[in-house]
């Protein structure tokens, strides 16, 4: 029971201290995290992108969502499936949205199933915090993105996007818990399990 009770504190410290990042801090970290993954040739030449539209104190998506879709990639968000796993739909433009469940912004194109993420070439997932060592992130809780990463083949880049402070020397990890191979933060991209700075 212990792990759960970690999480959950865990949760609520980072929302507290994202809730409490200037507007403007938060919108320079977000350019920087866009612009670093820009930067990276495989995600440059990465094709499909599962992406997500971020919302509250999250580091912000929505420029990072634009610029791959104007560089030509085909970019997949997730839809929210009553059982909480993820469907996914193809991002067409700021105009191709609509609200979803928990008023989160979701594609109105036709969902394509939550196989799809099985087909991209990148995946870039939310997370509170990610452990250096494993990879592991901590989630919202409700498991979504466990399940869609397990979907996800090993050579697969998958990138979780943190605010600085939220790359962590321990993450309370479970069984069904899934790690990211990448942290991108405005400090730059971490290659995970090696503490540096990815090439």
């Amino acid at each position: 029971m212990e792990g759960p009770v970690d999480k959950l504190k865990l949760r609520s410290l980072i929302r507290q201290r994202r809730a409490s990042i200037p507007e403007a801090e938060q919108y320079a970290s977000s350019v920087r995290i866009r612009e670093t993954l820009l930067d990276q040739p495989w995600v440059q030449m990465a094709g499909l992108v599962a992406c997500y539209w971020s919302a509250g104190s999250e580091p912000a998506t929505h420029g990072l969502v634009f610029a791959l879709w104007k560089h030509g990639a085909t970019v997949m968000l997730p839809v929210l499936r009553d059982d909480l796993d993820l469907d996914w739909a193809v991002y067409d433009g700021p105009d191709s949205l609509t609200p979803g469940r928990f008023g989160i912004m979701e594609p109105t194109d036709v969902r394509r199933g939550a196989d799809a993420i099985r087909t991209a070439a990148l995946v870039i997932v939310p997370a509170l915090a990610v452990d250096r060592s494993t990879g592991v992130r901590l989630g919202r809780g409700g498991g979504s993105y466990d399940r869609a990463l397990a979907r996800v083949g090993p050579n697969v880049p998958t990138v979780a996007l943190l605010h600085e402070g939220e790359l962590l020397d321990g993450v309370p990890a479970e069984p069904h818990d899934r790690p990211v191979r990448y942290a991108a933060l405005p400090g730059g991209l971490v290659r995970l399990g090696t503490d540096q700075p990815a090439e």
